[in-house]
């Protein structure tokens, strides 16, 4: 054996250090949009990420009404849930979300994507800020701007 030691990185809350990032998301496809953004919320783009560790990234996206779709997508795809009543199966399209809640098509895009656990919900309600317009209230934090690689 060489006498050089490998050693695994294994993030914790002591060292992590929390970092901040801006996306623009006017005419990103949402998708696309979306997995990059779950990439740097769940860390992977560090070099000790570790899956059960929150990596301490904040991502603030701005614009997020002006997402597209392509194709025929924004009037013929189809959100289902259900309110667990009976007969409570309700559908909606990405131009209903749209008018009425701007940024909630991009958050269900973000939330389907990140894991289903208690991990992923704190990243979802506490690390990512999505805001409709041009504004947010994180310029303390001197996001760093992100380009989406498409």
């Amino acid at each position: 054996m060489d006498s050089l030691s490998y050693k695994t990185l294994n993030a914790s809350k002591q060292t992590i250090k929390p970092e901040w990032y801006l996306v623009n998301a006017d005419g990103q496809t949402l998708g696309r949009l979306a997995s990059q953004i779950v990439h740097y919320l769940r860390g992977k783009h560090k070099t000790d990420f570790t899956p059960h560790v929150l990596m301490g990234t904040h991502v603030v996206v701005i614009n997020a009404e002006k997402v597209r779709l392509t194709g025929k997508k924004m009037t013929e795809k189809i959100y289902i849930h259900h309110t667990g009543y009976p007969g409570g199966q309700r559908e909606r399209t990405p131009k209903d979300i749209l008018s009425k809640k701007p940024t909630e098509l991009l958050e269900i895009a973000i939330r389907k994507m990140l894991p289903k656990n208690k991990l992923g919900s704190k990243m979802f309600s506490q690390y990512l800020h999505v805001y409709a317009g041009n504004k947010h209230p994180h310029e303390a934090q001197n996001p760093q701007p992100l380009t989406i690689k498409l």
